[in-house]
Order: structure tokens, then sequence, then C-alpha cells
């Protein structure tokens, strides 16, 4: 059984496969979540539960943040009873959620001062690589609490890489997802476009599928589409969220800036259907 105690905060779609990988791999494990009924499936398999982050942060080695945007990430860190409030050093906090890498930035300096370690190590993937620990893992901060994460975050994810100093993770992670929006809305775009000149989607998805186009990408979301399937596994309203995060780092781009106006627009009517519900946008034939 592995030794290192860790403690896990943010147990939404993504961060309980993830946390379960640590779980199977024999880690002790801990979790903290705000909602506290998502704890119960930990409970019921004997995992050990934390009233406050700075309680979690105290009774293990290296804690885990998974949560959703920015402000959460202020509230974790900030909070009365949050992480920075721990009295404890020599430990590392890794933020794993898509944020800015401003605030990591930040938090990495409030980290340092109490005598912390702080990595932001954001994930490419959604539920299924999550639940087949098949994540892509970009890091940002210092080599040796990196060393010391690395064989931790290698059982969640199938590439972990080091891509530079504090909020690099983030920056790399908003580029990637910048891609994955423009992605998404050129699926979206290209049926629509087949569609209005009578070709089903499902025969436009496999002529693709089998093509130098193809990719599980294409796939996975051209099949959501076929059977009108828009539950989320990526809510659109975190692409909104991630492209504005982007535009704030210096998106100016042309696919860039379509599809940043074109998931905003979507986010009101959408936001909490898949980031493919996209579909229905590009339908309405208004981006702006």
């Amino acid at each position: 059984m592995n030794t290192v105690k860790i403690g896990w905060i943010g147990l939404g779609k993504i961060g309980i496969p993830m946390s379960q990988q640590l779980i199977r791999a024999g880690y002790p494990l801990s979790v903290y979540n705000r909602s506290k009924d998502k704890e119960e499936g930990f409970k019921t398999q004997g995992i050990g539960t934390a009233a406050s982050p700075a309680l979690l942060l105290n009774d293990t080695d290296l804690v885990f943040v998974m949560v959703s945007d920015d402000k959460a990430i202020s509230d974790i860190f900030n909070g009365e009873e949050g992480l920075l409030a721990a009295k404890t050093s020599g430990k590392v906090i890794i933020n794993m959620s898509t944020v800015s890498p401003a605030i990591s930035k930040e938090m990495a300096l409030a980290c340092k001062a109490q005598g912390n370690h702080y990595l932001d190590a954001p994930v490419s993937g959604s539920v299924k690589q999550a639940e087949d620990a098949m994540l892509v893992i970009m890091v940002g901060g210092e080599i040796e609490p990196f060393e010391k994460a690395k064989p931790i975050l290698e059982k969640m994810g199938k590439l972990v890489m080091l891509v530079g100093d504090t909020g690099a993770g983030n920056a790399a992670k908003l580029a990637i997802n910048t891609l994955l929006g423009i992605v998404a809305q050129g699926l979206a775009e290209t049926v629509t476009l087949a569609q209005q000149n009578g070709i089903e989607a499902e025969a436009l998805i496999t002529l693709i599928s089998n093509s130098a186009l193809g990719s599980p990408f294409i796939k996975i979301k051209g099949d959501a589409i076929i059977n009108n399937n828009y539950q989320a596994a990526f809510a659109l309203k975190h692409i909104a969220k991630d492209l504005r995060l982007a535009k704030d780092l210096g998106l100016a781009t042309p696919l860039g800036e379509t599809a940043y106006q074109t998931y905003q627009a979507a986010e009101a009517a959408f936001g909490e259907e898949d980031i493919i519900a996209v579909m229905k946008q590009v339908g309405k034939g208004e981006n702006q």
C-alpha cells in the first residue's frame, strides 16, 4: 500500500473518477466537498471525509483540488477554513481545475508564504478518459514538487508533462480548449451544411470517421448529434468560460473570436447541455 496520504477537494463529474483511480492505486485518501451529499459514496467505501479544506491539508501530505472556476478556487483557498488557514508546511497542493493563470500565480505565492508548494495541473479529457486513467495532464510549477507528484498523477493519466512555471499548465489547457471549441463548432457547422443538402447526419459522420479527419472526438460527438443526446459530459457553459479566460490571455485570432462569440451566445439557452449542443446555436444561424 502506498504511504503518501492524499486529500481530494471537488467531487464533480470528473473529480469522482479521478479520485477513484488513487483509491484503486492503494493511496490513503480523504475527501472534502462543499456539497456534502457527494461525500456519501466515499463514506460507504470507508473513505474519510474532512470538515474543511484546512483540516484536510493538516491531515494529509498532498491535496488535489478539482473545482469549476476561479471563484471556487478563491473560496477553497481563502475561506475562513480554507487551505491557506491550515497551520502546516512542506505539503504539495495541486490545482487540477481549469482556471486562469493569474489565480494560479496568486495562490502559488500564498502557498509559498505558508510554507507549502503549489502546482497547476489541469487535464485534457472528459469523464470517459478519467474512468480509464487516460487523461493528459499539463503541469506548471517548480520541478521538485512536480517530481514528487508525478508518480501519483500518472495513476490518473496517460501523459503527465511539466510545461513551464506556475500558470503554464493553465495557459496550455486554455489553448487546447480553444481548439476544442473550434472543432466542436466546426463539426456542428459541417453537419448542418450536409443536412441542408439532404445528407443525413449518420451518413456524414460515417464518412468523416473513415477519412483523415476522423478522431475519437468526432465519433463521440457525432454519435451524440445522431442520437440527439446533449446530456453534458463537458457542459457548454464550461467551454464558454474557458474561452473567456482564453480571451483574457490574448485570444484574438479569426476562428478563436468566432468560437468565443458563438459559445457566449449559446450559453444562456444551452449552457447546461454538452458542448456539442453548439449544434443548436449553429442551427439557429445566430453566432453573434
